[in-house]
């Protein structure tokens, strides 16, 4: 891997948990039910906060993003997000749980992470978002002033870069929605129950292991073959790429003083207990190749 794929990939595990907080935070999900959001599960929040940057989306464009999610799953709640709220309130709501989250885990320390926010956001609007949807539509909007908030919103600004680009390198794999989520199992980067929110039916998930079997990907088990662990590492291999040009342009000197000013801000986000385990958000379960 070329020396601009590793930053990417170690980047994105140092930002991910930044962006990621939105989605279980207990202020994310009070924002979320004061506007009428059932918060009984995360789904009807997680997306109407993530798809509202793209404006009064419906379950095509949002199925077309979101990838991985079955089209039933994406049809429960969009448009149907929308019918409680417009998406500039969702937006004026993400905005302050992001605030109210950051300013509960970070106390008075809120102020002090300028410099960090700065290197974060130069990184962010280095990127070029042709093919890259979610990623166009949040450098669409307005910058916060707060420090605290411009590194969320630089934050979500590369996850969603990366993550358009982790599609493009899924399809390149020639592996569809559902099959995407098998193949990550079989590799044992995270168990399949960690993708039962995702929708898809236990015929679904046979046939998309059958399919991959056939393929050589999989043995009888589900479980990986050394193609099918080839071929998983050849889509992170690509997203790395993919992900990498902001990271180019940022250069490698600036990406360690960011890695090491967020140091605090990530470590507050963990020993708040808000994420799950690492596994259900990808991170640290898909090892960096040499």
């Amino acid at each position: 891997m070329s020396i601009d794929g590793r930053v990417a990939r170690r980047m994105w595990h140092q930002l991910e948990p930044i962006h990621a907080a939105l989605y279980f935070s207990p202020q994310a999900f009070e924002e979320a039910a004061a506007i009428g959001y059932d918060v009984e599960s995360r789904w009807p929040s997680y997306f109407a906060y993530r798809t509202a940057p793209l404006g009064h989306a419906g379950t095509n464009l949002a199925f077309a993003t979101y990838y991985s999610f079955s089209p039933q799953t994406i049809a429960e709640h969009v448009p149907a997000v929308w019918d409680t709220a417009t998406p500039e309130q969702v937006l004026e709501a993400r905005h302050r749980a992001v605030d109210r989250t950051y300013r509960a885990l970070l106390g008075d320390k809120a102020g002090q992470i300028a410099e960090a926010a700065e290197l974060a956001r130069q990184a962010a609007e280095s990127v070029t978002v042709a093919g890259r949807p979610l990623a166009a539509a949040n450098l669409d909007l307005p910058w916060p002033d707060e420090p605290h908030l411009v590194l969320w919103h630089a934050a979500t600004l590369l996850r969603e870069h990366r993550g358009d680009g982790h599609l493009v390198a899924l399809q390149a794999a020639e592996l569809d929605p559902c099959e995407s989520l098998v193949s990550f199992a079989a590799i044992g980067a995270a168990p399949a129950a960690n993708f039962a929110g995702r929708g898809w039916s236990e015929d679904d998930w046979a046939a998309a292991q059958d399919r991959l079997a056939g393929r050589g990907l999989v043995d009888a088990a589900g479980q990986a073959t050394d193609a099918g662990r080839e071929l998983r590492d050849q889509v992170e291999r690509m997203t790395d790429v993919l992900a990498a040009e902001p990271w180019r342009q940022f250069g490698e000197q600036r990406a360690d003083r960011l890695a090491q000013l967020i140091q605090p801000v990530l470590g507050a986000v963990f020993e708040a207990g808000i994420l799950p385990m690492t596994s259900t958000l990808g991170i640290a379960t898909v090892k960096a190749p040499d």
